[in-house]
């Protein structure tokens, strides 16, 4: 497995730092105290190429591959975990899911708006009662000649106010039935779709979190997801590969919160000497940079099974659970090596802080992880 950053990936980093350097960090603690939630910096990543970074060109998409998708998503995650969820939920979730089960008409129809930023995508699958079990959903879509109605809610859903198009799982059949679960293309301004509430959060602040609500909704047959029933295990395989994103996502946040640290450590002074030099702030920044190591080399090896047409649902699991709690376990350090500054909100690291907690709690949190690996372990199920 080679992971050397090409040359064209090399020129992909160095345009994601600059556009970041340029667009996101003056902005960086105006948008979390806000809450807002930048949409026209989406578009501008679009025409980068950054919003449709799986899809195939012929869909307007760049075509690249997830060791690219990686480093796309730690990068900007590096600076800002929410601008890094927003992208990789828009790329992952909605946009993937229409890509990989969606028919020619609907590909065509979609993913070029989303591949360009200038449509953004939401993916509804959490409710209120039915968090990880996703399987007793509330949500249902009940046929009526070539429509199906759709009723109920969806709550901690990404661009749930803003998306002009989401992929919606609803119930289609008895609660716990694997089969019970149909995926509709829901486009903003169809009767009964409308936002709810918008989440006030710890972190992520500037990745608009917040309910859909459908109420007697009609979709056309025509806006199903490959076949009435196929739901939920399409969507078992859209989280295999978001759980990269997620790692990835987790992975840039502890890359920005070591390297504050480490800067930090060589410029702070105590005692005559910097305390780079101690041995406490010197083996807090060595477990941090050999985990931050193992976590990246995790979600690369899930890549490359991945491009190897190997099922990675035991090795994306792995790298998502892994990367995600070393997000929180580095931000962590790096407040106790910047001490009072690091809680502070004139240093960056107590935002990594805010923001690591998440991902291990989206798209799957980390019990499931190890539930989904456990599982794999015995019998590969």
């Amino acid at each position: 497995m080679n992971i050397d950053i090409s040359e064209t990936q090399a020129l992909i980093i160095q345009s994601i730092r600059d556009f970041a350097e340029k667009k996101i960090r003056p902005h960086i603690m105006e948008w979390d105290e806000a809450q807002f939630f930048p949409i026209d910096l989406f578009r501008e990543m679009g025409e980068m190429g950054w919003m449709g970074v799986l899809i195939p060109e012929q869909y307007g998409g760049s075509g690249l591959n997830y060791h690219d998708y990686i480093r796309i998503i730690e990068e900007i995650g590096k600076v800002d975990g929410s601008i890094g969820l927003s992208v990789a939920a828009h790329n992952s979730l909605c946009t993937n899911h229409i890509y990989l089960f969606g028919n020619e008409e609907q590909r065509q129809m979609y993913l070029p708006k989303l591949a360009s930023g200038d449509w953004i995508g939401a993916w509804g699958l959490t409710e209120h009662n039915t968090g990880s079990d996703a399987g007793g959903m509330s949500t249902t879509a009940v046929a009526d000649g070539d429509y199906f109605v759709l009723n109920g809610a969806k709550n901690f859903i990404t661009h749930g106010i803003s998306a002009q198009v989401a992929v919606v799982l609803a119930r289609t059949g008895e609660k716990g039935d694997k089969r019970n679960a149909t995926a509709f293309i829901v486009e903003r301004g169809t009767p009964g779709f409308n936002a709810g509430k918008k989440e006030n959060k710890l972190g992520m602040r500037a990745s608009e979190t917040a309910e859909m609500i459908f109420d007697n909704c009609r979709i056309h047959k025509n806006q199903i997801l490959g076949k009435v029933g196929d739901g939920f295990v399409q969507s078992l395989k859209v989280l295999d590969g978001g759980r990269i994103s997620i790692g990835a996502l987790a992975l840039g946040i502890s890359k920005g919160a070591f390297e504050a640290s480490l800067k930090y450590a060589q410029e702070r002074v105590q005692f005559g000497k910097k305390i780079v030099h101690f041995q406490a702030i010197g083996f807090k920044l060595a477990d941090m940079a050999t985990e931050i190591e193992a976590s990246e080399l995790l979600l690369h090896k899930a890549a490359h099974d991945y491009h190897q047409g190997k099922r990675i649902t035991k090795i994306g699991a792995m790298a998502k659970m892994y990367a995600s709690e070393v997000g929180v376990k580095v931000s962590t350090e790096a407040i106790q090596i910047h001490g009072g500054y690091g809680y502070t909100k004139d240093f960056p690291v107590e935002k990594f802080y805010r923001d690591s907690k998440l991902n291990t709690i989206g798209e799957g949190t980390t019990e499931i992880q190890k539930l989904v690996i456990s599982r794999q372990l015995v019998d590969g199920k």
